[in-house]
């Protein structure tokens, strides 16, 4: 009986090389996570309220940011935002939609920033928030000049200017789904 349960278990047991994983230089978690850890304090220090954040977001010069897909943004976003969805970061279109002025004030938002939790802004879990990811994302591409919205606000608040483009003609010239 033992020697059955042994030749069981050697059966299904994943040979030694099947568990090791081939190195891929193209991921770096343990850079990642040095720089989230970097980043904590910095963050914290850049986080404003909305009457900040908004006033300074529309000075000249400021990019308002929503990192959103799309289509969300299409359905609502702040009056002046300019789109490039997270999952389209890279040097080249950040380049191309915050330009190559890596100082430049840049101000950012997401879901988890509105209260109204109905679409497009649904609530995602606390620890996804995508401001998270947005505000490490860019400072790793080198954008250090980035700003949080800190509160809670609602799309209908006295003072946000929210505006939607569903219905309207979809803006095919604008390069990565940016609108304006």
């Amino acid at each position: 009986m033992k020697h059955a349960l042994t030749a069981l278990l050697a059966a299904f047991a994943v040979p030694a090389a099947a568990q090791e994983r081939p190195a891929n230089p193209q991921f770096d978690y343990a850079g990642f996570s040095r720089l989230v850890e970097e980043l904590g304090p910095v963050r914290e220090a850049h986080r404003l309220p909305w009457a900040e954040f908004y006033a300074r977001a529309r000075t000249g010069g400021a990019i308002l940011l929503d990192a959103r897909s799309t289509s969300a943004f299409a359905r609502g976003h702040l009056k002046g935002a300019v789109n490039l969805p997270f999952s389209d970061f890279s040097a080249e279109t950040l380049r191309e939609a915050l330009g190559t002025d890596t100082n430049r004030p840049i101000y950012i938002y997401c879901n988890n920033n509105f209260r109204d939790h109905r679409p497009p802004v649904i609530l995602k879990a606390a620890p996804l928030a995508l401001n998270i990811p947005t505000f490490v994302n860019l400072h790793g591409y080198g954008y250090t000049n980035v700003w949080e919205l800190a509160d809670l606000i609602g799309t209908t608040d006295a003072g946000v200017e929210w505006v939607s483009l569903e219905g309207a003609e979809p803006a095919t010239a604008a390069p990565l789904g940016r609108i304006r």
